[in-house]
């Protein structure tokens, strides 16, 4: 079952625009509002609990189908700064660039988000 989303998409998309259009004079509220939207839209588009991936200190999302963690720290986590997520997220930002910068840490055997990734690679396009 996806999640529910708590940015709504007009207000989110909006974000992400502004964020992308000038990443350095993107405000701190602009920023977690595009982080938190595309967190959201990631769980919609990759249902499950089996990956972590962590924006600090503006949202965490589960994601991905597969075995599922319940208590303490998950096996498959992801974590990283906004402006690399967001970068990530609208495909600014080669993942494998981003992981071997040292900007995007990953640890587990399932933590690999490059079949969902970019998730906005033309803002224009309509999201769910």
């Amino acid at each position: 079952m996806p999640s529910r989303r708590r940015v709504p998409v007009a207000a989110g998309h909006a974000a992400l625009t502004a964020w992308a259009a000038d990443p350095a004079a993107s405000d701190r509220t602009t920023t977690a509002t595009a982080v938190r939207f595309t967190l959201e839209e990631l769980g919609i588009r990759a249902p499950g609990r089996s990956v972590e991936v962590r924006v600090p200190p503006f949202g965490v999302v589960q994601c991905i189908e597969g075995l599922q963690h319940r208590r303490g720290t998950p096996p498959n986590v992801i974590e990283t700064d906004a402006d690399t997520w967001l970068g990530l997220a609208v495909g600014t930002l080669d993942p494998a660039m981003a992981a071997g910068a040292g900007r995007l840490r990953v640890s587990g055997t399932r933590a690999d988000l490059t079949a969902y990734l970019p998730l906005f690679d033309d803002l224009e396009k309509k999201v769910t």
